[in-house]
């Protein structure tokens, strides 16, 4: 190669690196800014001195009971929730190469949802247990799908078709022990099921943020093999990746980011599907989207809780709001790869 030709070579790898930088810096930005005035914004107005001094252990009549006990635990919860989701959606959609192959289509998050109904509708329990069940029943559920796709060779394609089915199965018990339910638990599931934060409170957080920190930095540390296997099993062999257990690492992590996530809020519809295509064009190709794609995963939750509460008049769901914004794009990207005959 010429000298000229590996100036443009490093040239475009410092483009795309600052590129990264950029994208990474201002997504980090917002987020800041919207924790911020999630903190802020509510029943009362408090200023942003109020809420940095609440923050830092003082306490003052109202404020302290509004920003510590309501605000906080929710506007966390949005956070690593986001976080969760984008990174998880991410990685199945670069792994399987295609993007429809988010948690949410595919099954994994409807495991842990059929699970926290029945413990809801059923066992009539709430709290920590329902969470422990819908985490375990959502990883037993994605070791079937991961099992059932492998047959003699991993295929990306046979593991979204299964996971579609088993979703579909598993949509239907819901909807039976929603129907056979006593109509006074009803809707306590069903705000479970729309994904809300409603109800969060502290003790929610630490074991959703130890699980998002240990899972997303390894998933964030396998970037850059997200990236080779994205070229095909045959090149990664090709490159020395070891292809089995890289896979299995990153899609375990996902799950468990997913499970978790689901177990605290419900199944928050769409952010998994959105996050990783967003990040994307963000960022551009040659770096590793796994944290981008949890922080625009962050911000969608963080913005949609926001309009969820005080932007239309009435309070919804968080999941109420991202299944309004995704949905339009499911529809666009469904017509463009009928379009370009599956390529999206």
């Amino acid at each position: 190669m010429s000298v000229s030709g590996v100036n443009e070579l490093r040239k475009g790898i410092t483009g795309r690196k600052r590129r990264w930088m950029i994208a990474t810096l201002m997504l980090s930005f917002f987020i800041v800014i919207m924790t911020i005035i999630l903190l802020m914004v509510g029943n009362n107005l408090y200023s942003f001195k109020t809420v940095v001094a609440v923050l830092s252990g003082e306490s003052i009549k109202g404020a302290t009971f509004a920003i510590l006990t309501l605000r906080l635990p929710r506007m966390l919860a949005g956070l690593f929730v986001g976080l969760a989701f984008g990174m998880a959606g991410s990685t199945f959609q670069t792994i399987l190469r295609n993007p429809l192959a988010s948690p949410d289509i595919i099954g994994v998050t409807t495991g842990s949802s059929v699970a926290a109904v029945f413990c809801i509708l059923v066992l009539k329990l709430s709290g920590f247990v329902v969470s422990l069940v819908s985490v375990l029943f959502g990883l037993l559920v994605s070791v079937v799908i991961y099992l059932l796709s492998r047959g003699g060779q991993f295929s990306g394609g046979r593991l979204i078709l299964i996971g579609i089915g088993v979703q579909a199965m598993l949509n239907s018990v819901i909807s039976t022990m929603l129907l056979k339910a006593n109509q006074y638990d009803v809707p306590g599931a069903m705000r479970w099921l729309s994904g809300s934060l409603n109800t969060m409170s502290m003790t929610d957080i630490p074991r959703l943020a130890l699980v998002v920190m240990v899972f997303g930095t390894i998933t964030v540390l396998l970037g850059k093999y997200l990236q080779i296997l994205e070229l095909g099993e045959q090149s990664a062999v090709a490159l020395g990746v070891r292809t089995d257990l890289t896979r299995m690492l990153l899609i375990g992590s996902a799950v468990v980011l997913t499970a978790f996530a689901t177990a605290v809020s419900g199944p928050v519809a769409f952010v998994a599907f959105l996050s990783g295509p967003i990040a994307k064009r963000l960022v551009g190709s040659g770096k590793s989207h796994a944290l981008p794609s949890g922080l625009v995963g962050a911000l969608l939750v963080l913005i949609a809780d926001f309009i969820g509460q005080f932007a239309l008049g009435i309070k919804l769901p968080v999941g109420v709001i991202t299944g309004i914004l995704g949905a339009p794009y499911l529809i666009i990207l469904l017509i463009r790869m009928n379009r370009t005959g599956g390529a999206a």
